[in-house]
């Protein structure tokens, strides 16, 4: 399917990635499991919470090393698809998954003093939609997209700075929350606000930006490093991206920007809900307190 059965299993599965994934969610498990009473405060965590960190550790394997890791060279929309798994979904499956006892565990406040820049909200979210929209500019995209280390780099960098972004969203240690709920709520359609123009400006081009998904030989040059043996090779089997694509450049690209805008929207969309529920709950609660607090003889005078 999509042309994946003329690559290899180490090209489709990236081995040495799966078990470094592995590691990670046996470690976490043990952590959260048999192993939290070493930790201050250690309590047991939910399933909800295990599953959702498992569940996007197991998202970032597919879309970083797994099959879908392939299909974004081969196609635009799945690049999209990609980035909004790892750094729109994941980010905040992520930080629900850790508890709050881990969290302080790992991070003491001196380590957050030394980033209380980077943890400012405006600078956190800028720092994401910077590096993202600066990704996506055409000669930048095609420059990291053919060069190993810079795309290895970039890519972590960009994960650090959505987890940023996500954090002042979804913050589960209580003292170390910086804004209000109704803050968070602004802060959420900032977010989706200030990506619309890389979207936009993907979705609505009048052709290909990206020589990656429509020049052959810098094709083959991204392919270089997710493919085995000589990826030039590939010139004299497939045309280029084109072969694996039923869209031509343009179509990938729009439909790429349209995935990316909607599942962004989708991720948006529940984060706004449940802060919302948690905001309303949170108000609901301190309005019943002063009621449930008065004495017994006032509560009968109001009847």
């Amino acid at each position: 399917m999509w042309g994946l059965e003329y690559f290899s299993f180490r090209d489709l599965w990236s081995p040495l990635f799966m078990v470094f994934m592995m590691a990670v969610i046996v470690l976490y498990t043990f952590v959260v499991g048999p192993w939290r009473d070493r930790f201050a405060g250690g309590k047991p965590v939910s399933f909800t919470r295990q599953a959702s960190f498992i569940a996007a550790a197991v998202l970032l394997y597919f879309t970083q090393g797994g099959p879908l890791s392939l299909l974004g060279h081969l196609m635009f929309t799945f690049h999209m698809t990609n980035m909004a798994i790892s750094y729109i979904l994941v980010p905040p499956m992520l930080i629900y998954g850790i508890p709050d006892w881990l969290w302080r565990a790992m991070f003491k406040p001196k380590f957050w003093r030394m980033f209380r820049i980077l943890l400012n909200p405006i600078i956190s979210l800028g720092l994401f939609i910077f590096m993202f929209s600066f990704y996506h500019m055409p000669d930048n995209h095609d420059y990291i997209m053919t060069n190993f280390t810079v795309h290895t780099v970039y890519y972590i960098a960009l994960l650090i700075s959505a987890m940023l972004m996500w954090w002042q969203i979804c913050c589960p240690v209580p003292e170390w929350n910086r804004i209000s709920a109704l803050m968070k709520l602004g802060y959420i359609f900032l977010s989706g606000l200030l990506l619309t123009p890389a979207c936009v400006m993907i979705i609505f081009a009048s052709s290909p930006l990206f020589a990656v998904y429509s020049d052959p030989d810098v094709w083959v040059k991204a392919m270089g490093y997710c493919v085995s043996g000589d990826s030039k090779a590939m010139l004299s089997t497939f045309d280029g991206p084109g072969f694996f694509n039923l869209m031509t450049p343009l179509e990938d690209q729009q439909l790429g920007g349209i995935v990316m805008k909607l599942l962004q929207e989708f991720v948006n969309a529940a984060a706004l809900y449940a802060v919302f529920m948690q905001w309303y709950r949170s108000e609901r609660s301190r309005e019943d307190e002063p009621v449930a607090d008065a004495p017994a003889g006032s509560r009968l005078n109001n009847v």
